[in-house]
């Protein structure tokens, strides 16, 4: 956190690019010729990257290793949060983790609480890892289970199954190492999520394809002490363009993203 925190601060940038290579959608290069050009074009105006590892896990042994080579291309000093929404057995969980922060390199990783503590504690114990915990996702179906009202164990009260969540999170929160995955989508979550959890970091996804308001969005979250929040977007960002200047159309939307957030915070 204290590295997203220091590339947040150098970039004036709360963007998370998030490195998804679509076939379907990029230029007919390799994914890690398209992540350098990404990369090299985006760099100074975004404060993380991630990246989802379904994407390269669709490609095989070579998508994987151009995921391996993509997070050695990163600049050392911008974290990189693997997008893998993990959550097993806590043996399990532990070689997930390994592979994650140890074998592939990242500096943060999504993880899904459905299956509770002991799932998520092989994560957390990486101190100087990240753990962003899937609390209220920003796709339509998360209203099946996310927003479920059940009974709350610290107050016996009825709230949505999220906000458990994000109250688990905190009480987990021993190292300052863990976020939240909040959409943008839903707005009035994101409100009652960041009451309950004031200071902690959100990384915070739907504002782009899926057309979450971004100024709801920020005056939701911000009113927390500093800037604890980070606004992912991928494809609006990666396929701005599908021609040969794909990059430069590329960077010229992460820095809109990036100057549209920063007015909305300077206008409060």
């Amino acid at each position: 956190m204290d590295k997203l925190h220091k590339a947040i601060d150098k970039r004036d940038s709360l963007v998370c690019l998030g490195l998804d290579p679509d076939p379907e959608l990029m230029p007919d290069i390799g994914i890690l010729e398209f992540n350098k050009a990404i990369i090299d074009a985006t760099c100074d105006l975004v404060g993380a990257y991630k990246a989802n590892l379904a994407f390269y896990e669709a490609a095989g042994i070579d998508g994987l290793t151009a995921l391996m080579k993509t997070v050695e291309y990163i600049p050392e000093d911008i974290p990189i949060i693997g997008d893998a929404k993990r959550g097993d057995i806590g043996n399990t969980a532990r070689h997930y983790a390994k592979a994650i922060f140890e074998t592939l390199g990242f500096d943060s990783v999504t993880v899904n609480p459905y299956l509770g503590y002991d799932a998520v504690e092989p994560f957390l114990s990486y101190h100087d890892k990240g753990v962003f915990l899937l609390c209220r996702t920003s796709n339509s179906g998360a209203a099946d289970f996310q927003s479920l009202s059940c009974l709350s164990p610290d107050s016996c009260e009825q709230k949505p199954l999220f906000a458990v969540v994000a109250q688990k999170a905190k009480e987990w929160n021993k190292h300052g190492n863990m976020g939240l995955v909040a959409g943008a989508t839903y707005p009035e979550e994101l409100k009652l999520i960041r009451m309950i959890c004031p200071d902690m970091m959100l990384l915070i996804p739907g504002i782009g394809a899926q057309e979450g308001d971004l100024a709801r969005a920020i005056h939701c979250t911000m009113p927390a002490k500093g800037q604890r929040a980070i606004f992912a977007s991928s494809r609006r960002i990666l396929y701005a363009s599908k021609g040969h200047d794909f990059a430069q159309a590329a960077r010229e939307a992460a820095g809109q993203l990036r100057t549209n957030i920063n007015s909305i915070l300077n206008s409060d």
